[in-house]
């Protein structure tokens, strides 16, 4: 099959795939908190550019936009999270009296469960595997049966932030704790491309645009978490930072997670690497999901466009 690029574009416009027919994709959705709101975008891309998702992996974030995506409802999800306020973000965390968690996770799955339906994976139209960490056995594991939703809650269980999810007997964490970008529950796939979109790529050094920043009103209690989750966003623009005991927890959970990429990426190389920049906003920054929708577009084509020239080089 050949792959050629669209020339009628106008000066300082990248240029768009086209096949002449459709290539089939294992898409591979990596973990980063709201910068996974970036995989919409580069499925859209995909989709509009005629490939074929035709199976999907993910870790935390990954398995959550993934597996939205296998029930044909991810431009419901994508309409309904772009709607998001910052005030709407708090509304959907549950924290816990006590426990091995901030947050139980139980709110924001269940509107999503209303939002998006009740699915069982094995009935999905897309093969579908999201992975998460055993807590006991600190082994990888592949959920690719039973209930989506459970499946998703596992996988996003982020340490300190979400209490481990009890599925199959099972204390299960964060699938990014042994693979954040899963590339190998695809290896087996008989597809044409294998796309991994990376959501800790180099940090760029414009970031991007806040927008109106919309403030929440002091009303007790939703006022401190407001203020408790400002400060886990790390000080971008500070000259020298001041790092809290969260911040050195995620920044140290990151980097233990970036080298667990690198590793892995390196025995089972992908076809098109997509990445995000690791600064691209906040871990619970999901309000800015049209600015994040926007840079995965952008970065799927950039990617692309780079993996053409390659192959007119060769």
């Amino acid at each position: 099959m050949r792959t050629r690029l669209d020339k009628e574009q106008g000066p300082g416009v990248l240029p768009h795939v086209r096949t002449e027919r459709a290539k089939t994709v294992s898409l591979v959705l990596g973990s980063g908190g709201a910068r996974g709101l970036a995989h919409i975008g580069v499925i859209r891309w995909l989709t509009e550019n005629g490939y074929q998702i035709a199976s999907i992996s993910g870790a935390s974030i990954g398995a959550l936009v993934g597996g939205i995506y296998a029930t044909d409802k991810l431009d419901l999800y994508a309409h309904w999270v772009t709607a998001l306020e910052r005030k709407h973000v708090l509304r959907l965390l549950d924290p816990t009296i006590s426990g091995p968690g901030l947050f139980k996770g139980e709110r924001i799955i269940s509107v999503l469960r209303e939002l998006i339906g009740d699915y069982v994976i094995e009935e999905l139209p897309i093969a579908f595997t999201a992975v998460a960490t055993d807590l006991v056995s600190r082994e990888e594991v592949w959920l690719r049966e039973g209930k989506l939703f459970d499946a998703i809650r596992a996988s996003i269980a982020t340490p300190l932030v979400f209490t481990p999810f009890k599925h199959g007997g099972r204390r299960l964490l964060d699938g990014a704790l042994v693979n954040p970008v899963p590339i190998s529950p695809t290896l087996g796939d008989a597809t044409d491309l294998t796309v991994v979109v990376d959501l800790s790529g180099p940090a760029q050094t414009a970031h991007l645009h806040h927008g109106k920043r919309r403030l929440v009103e002091d009303n007790g209690y939703r006022a401190k978490i407001a203020k408790f989750i400002d400060g886990l966003q790390p000080a971008r623009r500070a000259k020298e930072p001041r790092h809290g005991l969260l911040d050195v927890a995620f920044l140290s959970i990151e980097a233990m997670q970036d080298t667990i990429s690198q590793l892995r990426l390196a025995g089972n190389s992908a076809d098109v690497m997509i990445d995000i920049p690791r600064n691209a906003c906040g871990f619970f920054e999901f309000w800015r999901a049209e600015e994040l929708i926007a840079l995965g577009r952008e970065r799927a084509e950039k990617a692309f466009v780079k993996q053409v020239e390659r192959a007119t080089r060769s």
